[in-house]
């Protein structure tokens, strides 16, 4: 067994997990990045980012925008039969893979002299003020701080015995890229009975179209072909999209078990970012935004505990949770009390004649679930 000492060790290598590793290579730390897939990879994924991270991105020198990304700044909702409200989007935001995206920014990390180990973890211990991470092939690596990015749902979650995980999540979701017609400034929101799906460009000019379902309506049929065509396609919107697209994937990618239940953003003194420390409803679209900002929270906090200015480790942990919770908690509890009212029509339909008549409402709802432009305060 080969022990290998750092400052920093990144379990999980999404938005999360390389945007921390951008920053505290940037900042002169020592950061190894565990990721066990290859890159680059598609994920089950929205691929709508909010404008909030983008000012962020570009002081840290990995402006998306430069991979082609499309500029986003409408929005359209549509109910179960197909009736629609449209509003520009307060920030705006950009449509990007997460093939292209997550490869781009590993680039970045490895240009600041991170290092990338493919591998997958199987332990984490703490003792001794220090951390001990464990891989499959039996190395053992030693940090002063982890930072658990390992995503939704993960082999460590069964180790840490996360509250979370022991819960079965009624959710699945299903992505795929078509290409067919589709506005490039428009990201859209279309419910079909027991979901909803966000439809928007991205980078290489395909049409990301991402849903999440009830997985008791999802099993009653065949496939997904036959979901897509007895439930999805009720909404006349994306039976339009299906109907005139071809599918640039071989097959749709698939996850289930997506839980939105509450997650401690501490485990075992490891600092939890991205999915792994919560995660907002897809329908409000920005997921993506959150996990690059609270990689962004949980950076700056460890470059000044590594100069001093946050004395213990029990003060950084403090004060990354109250800040996590502080700038997340109301979005993610915004989300929980709008997710029952999609893919219902009735309700949908409620919601629709409410913000019909009160225009203010829906643009009030979209700031509520997003930040304000982010901007780097430590490097």
């Amino acid at each position: 067994m080969k022990n290998h000492a750092t400052d920093i060790i990144i379990i999980g290598g999404g938005l999360a997990g390389l945007v921390s590793a951008i920053h505290l290579s940037k900042a002169g730390l020592a950061v190894r990045l565990i990721e066990k897939n290859d890159y680059p990879k598609h994920k089950v994924c929205g691929e709508y980012v909010s404008n909030e991270v983008l000012p962020y991105l570009q002081q840290l020198g990995a402006d998306p925008m430069t991979t082609g990304a499309k500029k986003i700044n409408r929005f359209l909702l549509s109910t179960t039969r197909g009736k629609t409200i449209e509003t520009n989007l307060p920030l705006g935001g950009f449509g990007v893979s997460r093939y292209t995206l997550d490869h781009f920014l590993l680039q970045k990390a490895l240009q600041n002299n991170c290092t990338l180990i493919q591998n997958t973890v199987s332990d984490v211990q703490f003792e001794n003020e220090m951390f001990r991470v464990l891989t499959k092939d039996g190395n053992e690596l030693t940090a002063r701080i982890v930072i658990g990015a390992f995503g939704k749902r993960s082999n460590i979650d069964v180790k840490l015995e996360r509250d979370f995980i022991k819960n079965r999540s009624p959710f699945v979701a299903v992505k795929t890229h078509l290409k067919g017609d589709f506005p490039e400034d428009l990201v859209a929101l279309h419910n079909f009975k027991g979901g909803y799906c966000g439809v928007s460009k991205v980078e290489n000019g395909n049409l990301n179209v991402c849903y999440l379902a009830n997985y008791k309506s999802f099993q009653q049929y065949r496939n997904i072909e036959t979901f897509g065509q007895e439930v999805l396609c009720k909404n006349p919107h994306l039976k339009l999209i299906f109907e005139n697209s071809v599918p640039a994937f071989e097959h749709p990618l698939t996850i289930s078990q997506v839980s939105f239940s509450n997650k401690s953003t501490i485990e075992n003194h490891m600092l939890m970012c991205g999915d792994a420390a919560g995660m907002i409803h897809p329908m409000c679209g920005n997921g993506m935004a959150m996990a690059i900002h609270s990689a962004k929270i949980a950076s700056e906090l460890i470059i000044d505990h590594f100069n001093k200015k946050i004395s213990s480790r029990q003060e950084l942990e403090a004060t990354y949770s109250r800040m996590w919770n502080t700038t997340f908690k109301a979005r993610i509890t915004t989300g929980r009390i709008l997710q029952p009212f999609f893919g219902k029509d009735g309700l949908t339909r409620a919601i629709m004649y409410g913000v019909k008549h009160i225009p203010a409402v829906l643009p009030a709802i979209i700031r509520h679930t997003h930040g304000k432009p982010l901007k780097l305060t430590t490097v």
